[in-house]
């Protein structure tokens, strides 16, 4: 390919543009469709001027990106962190572009952010945040254009006030503006625990692929936020122990594992996991290099870099955070054998029940939580076994294989569509 470029490893949109490059090769996509697939289509940066409770005005800063909607209406998460970056949410756009196509759903790809953290705001200061940031960015979503929902630091609630921001600028409620909202607004049954049920089907699809039983296995989560203590949860009740988790404060571990229902008992009263009874303390840093089965990194982007992955010593890596690993990173797991679920497959099921929502929401006709969740399994499953086709043919990893799956449905899709005008 030309144009050539020096990308930093430790910059989540330069490792985006390094995985679309990696796999254009393969697929042998033009230098015109991979100039196109680069560039987002449209980059929001707005300020975000909030009245404090102590009477003072501060000045926050957000983001919207639209990376690509050739397949359907934009869709992606919005995030509320102190580290968030135009760069980091470029790539979580791009990144929300191949999950959608490599299940298969009518949506392309956008993300967003507010700079700001959470655990130094009031209730009253978030929600005059989320509303600021909704009125600024409300020019370029709605339920036909861009369809926001949580992601880090986000929630049921905030959706709820997003929706209504929206609602309120048009005079009537719009509750397809926004996926992951409260049920009472519209929400879909199943939607909270998505993304960690996904995780979960992937890991026993990759199981039975490999005719290991889960009972027994040792399994290691970093992040125990809405997808790993999900995940944690599910996985325990099919046998798994689980023997270390972690959150921003640091990590627990017992060999013998985790009482899981316990521990979200009692991170539910103190929060954080750090001083869970029976449990040793250990860091983030050295619960990703412990031995074990399986290792689900579900925090951030970028904890899996040249710096530790020689490290590692899981058999099995499922992806629940967006970008934990760098393409650098990759080659040395690759090296050592160690299979890697990539995050647009592993961690799509809080996608796949968003478009359900979005569904059920446009139709005014809403499934049982049974229903939802046996589709969500019908969909990871396909996309897992297609993605496993792709894999034996082209003989590549797995991420090579989804990222096959994925930019060729979104080229193929442009090429139908041509270029206006």
């Amino acid at each position: 390919m030309k144009n050539k470029k020096k990308y930093i490893q430790d910059n989540p949109w330069h490792s985006a543009l390094k995985q679309l490059e990696n796999v254009a090769k393969i697929i042998k996509l033009s230098e015109s469709e991979l100039e196109y697939l680069r560039h987002p289509r449209r980059e929001l940066t707005v300020s975000v001027p909030v009245k404090m409770d102590d009477g003072n005005l501060r000045v926050f800063t957000g983001y919207r990106v639209q990376h690509n909607d050739i397949r359907g209406p934009y869709k992606g998460g919005i995030r509320f962190h102190p580290e968030v970056t135009i760069d980091e949410v470029r790539a979580l756009a791009m990144w929300m572009t191949w999950k959608s196509a490599v299940v298969n759903i009518p949506y392309g790809g956008a993300k967003g952010g507010v700079v700001c953290d959470p655990d130094k705001l009031t209730i009253r200061e978030l929600e005059r945040i989320t509303r600021r940031f909704t009125n600024e960015i409300s020019i370029i979503i709605g339920p036909s254009k861009d369809v926001p929902a949580p992601d880090v630091n986000t929630n049921a609630q905030i959706m709820g006030w997003i929706m209504d921001t929206y609602s309120m600028n048009h005079e009537f409620a719009i509750p397809g503006v926004v996926t992951g909202k409260p049920i009472s607004l519209g929400g879909s049954l199943g939607r909270r625990e998505a993304t960690g049920r996904g995780v979960t089907f992937t890991c026993m699809n990759i199981l039975k692929k490999l005719n290991k039983d889960i009972k027994g296995l040792n399994v290691v989560i970093q992040g125990f936020g809405n997808v790993g203590s999900v995940a944690a949860q599910l996985l325990y009740d099919l046998g798994a122990k689980i023997i270390a988790v972690s959150d921003v404060k640091g990590g627990i571990y017992n060999s013998n594992g985790l009482n899981i229902p316990k521990l979200l008992e009692y991170a539910s009263k103190n929060r954080y996991v750090e001083d869970f009874p029976q449990s040793e303390k250990i860091s983030n840093k050295q619960l990703l290099t412990l031995k074990c089965d399986i290792l689900i990194p579900a925090a951030l982007e970028n904890q899996i870099t040249t710096e530790n992955a020689d490290k590692i010593k899981a058999k099995i890596i499922v992806e629940g955070a967006n970008g934990p690993t760098t393409p650098e990173a990759d080659e040395i797991l690759n090296s050592k054998n160690i299979i890697v679920m990539p995050d647009i497959l592993a961690n799509a099921g809080g996608v796949v029940v968003s478009y359900f929502e979005w569904v059920q929401g446009n139709q005014e006709y809403f499934w049982t939580e049974e229903e939802v969740n046996t589709k969500l399994k019908q969909i990871m499953d396909s996309a897992f076994e297609y993605v496993c086709h792709k894999k034996d043919k082209h003989k590549v990893d797995f991420r090579r294989a989804a990222y096959i799956v994925a930019v060729s449905r979104v080229a193929e899709a442009m090429k139908h569509r041509g270029i206006y005008p």
